[in-house]
């Protein structure tokens, strides 16, 4: 399914938007009297759904060999509601999402550095991959809830 950076990419920034509007709904149906919880309920899943995206852009970043600002917008582009499809668009047609996920080592000098050698460790074994960004993800989650929402309570 995610069989290139591209594709994975694409589909969180979409799961990043589509988790706003649940977001916003949310907040408007507080606002007409729905109870709090619904909040609660679509502010949680779009936490999780934002530190899936971030992860993503991350991995994604490191895989295309992204400058740090381009990492840093994609990452933040999160932030601002809806602004991860537009992101998408911008990386994909400046072909910042064009090619595979790099499994072997090239004729670059960086394919050397550790960092490159641990992304293609952990991209040739997916399954050990998506298990160690799901506890990450679920452990900073549970951090983030437990400090409490943005903004206090």
């Amino acid at each position: 399914m995610f069989r290139s950076p591209a594709r994975l990419y694409r589909a969180l920034a979409i799961a990043e938007a589509i988790t706003w509007t649940i977001l916003i709904a949310a907040i408007i149906a507080r606002a007409v009297g729905a109870p709090g919880i619904v909040v609660t309920v679509g502010g949680g899943i779009h936490g999780f759904i934002f530190l899936a995206y971030a992860a993503t852009a991350i991995l994604v970043a490191l895989n295309q060999r992204w400058h740090l600002g381009v990492a840093a917008l994609a990452v933040v582009s999160a932030v601002i509601p809806y602004a991860t499809i537009p992101t998408e668009i911008w990386l994909h047609r400046t072909g910042r999402l064009d090619g595979e996920w790099r499994l072997e080592p090239g004729d670059d000098p960086r394919d050397r550095r550790w960092v490159d050698r641990l992304m293609r460790w952990f991209l040739r074994r997916p399954w050990v991959l998506a298990v160690l960004l799901a506890v990450g993800i679920v452990a900073l989650y549970v951090i983030l809830l437990l400090v409490g929402p943005p903004g206090g309570k």
